[in-house]
């Protein structure tokens, strides 16, 4: 699986967790540690948990692991580095707080389909 398509496999899993907002943003050119963030909202600590959960056990069907994760004991903000793309799974609140977004404004968005799946 290509970094685009575990992108899309991430925002497909986190679809089914009902995540909001989601984001696929292409970072290839603008940094060395991934070429997609997949950055999406839950509505409390145990909706961001579900996702991330969600997530993982997704891809681990799909013998797809994270390297590291990050921040499942508070829920608010989990990380998740899958290599060559991260995700970022925010509370409400938190996400507008360190608008990642914004940062990356200038950046191509992958479109994610949300009445289907992703893609």
């Amino acid at each position: 699986m290509d970094a685009k398509e575990l992108a899309l496999a991430i925002a497909e899993a986190a679809l089914e967790k009902q995540a909001l907002s989601i984001d696929i943003i292409d970072v290839f050119d603008k940094v060395d540690y991934a070429s997609y963030l997949v950055i999406c909202s839950g509505r409390s600590d145990r909706h961001v948990d579900a996702i991330a959960s969600g997530v993982e056990g997704a891809l681990k069907g799909r013998g797809v692991f994270p390297l590291g994760v990050e921040g499942r004991t508070g829920s608010r903000w989990v990380l998740m580095d899958y290599e060559e793309v991260v995700l970022h799974v925010f509370e409400e609140e938190t996400r507008g707080f360190y608008d990642i977004d914004g940062l990356w404004i200038d950046a191509e968005r992958v479109p994610v389909d949300r009445a289907s799946g992703a893609g």
